[in-house]
């Protein structure tokens, strides 16, 4: 990341104080972590070491995201605007961005309870699935899939893509996107079984769209 770097960071521009806001994004699943500001050696750092750190305003000190609570987050790529004049830090969180302890500092709405948008839903539907494997309660039907094993699990994969291919050629838009979302969640209970997830699924779609496919 450094030597391609090295050039467009002579591009950004700072503001009259010296600084940049850098907004940090999560690389596999698109949600807003944090906004904060770099100044020049901020950013140097960020490129040189692979993680980020930002400039402290409060205490006018540089800030190695993490380095207190090991929550560090890895950089995957840094872009920047059309003005040049804000940059956005694509991450690999190590945990909570928020140092309240939630994922994300963006985790209060104006409007009361937080919605969840559509580009959030596997993120958030992929933590579900973590929690039910990892507490396994009694009564999910999560649980209970992931007690069946692949076996069981497969065969509702099979089911809901038979009736998802059904709807997608006989029903309505309506039953088509059901049934899609049925197939979807069924998929990742069959990840989430093996130790992987939306994101790696993903990942391979992304590897093959730079390939050509």
């Amino acid at each position: 990341m450094e030597a391609n770097a090295a050039v467009a960071r002579e591009n950004i521009s700072f503001d009259e104080n010296g600084l940049v806001p850098c907004v940090t994004q999560d690389w596999r699943t698109g949600e807003v972590l944090t906004l904060a500001y770099m100044n020049r050696a901020a950013l140097d750092r960020t490129i040189e070491t692979g993680e980020v750190h930002f400039w402290s305003r409060s205490r006018a000190e540089l800030w190695h995201k993490g380095a207190t609570s090991g929550n560090v987050q890895r950089v995957r790529t840094l872009r920047y605007d059309c003005d040049a004049d804000a940059v956005l830090a694509l991450v690999e969180p190590a945990g909570p961005a928020c140092h309240t302890g939630e994922r994300t500092c963006f985790h209060r709405t104006l409007e009361g309870e937080p919605n969840i948008a559509p580009h959030e839903a596997l993120a958030a539907l992929q933590r579900t699935l973590d929690d039910r494997r990892g507490r396994m309660p009694e009564g999910s039907y999560t649980t209970r899939l992931l007690k069946g094993g692949p076996e069981a699990i497969g065969a509702k994969i099979e089911e809901e893509a038979e009736e998802t291919a059904r709807a997608g050629r006989e029903e309505s838009d309506e039953r088509l996107l059901s049934e899609a979302a049925d197939l979807l969640y069924h998929l990742g209970v069959m990840l989430e079984a093996r130790g992987l997830g939306y994101a790696d699924a993903l990942e391979e779609l992304t590897g093959r769209m730079k390939a050509g496919e």
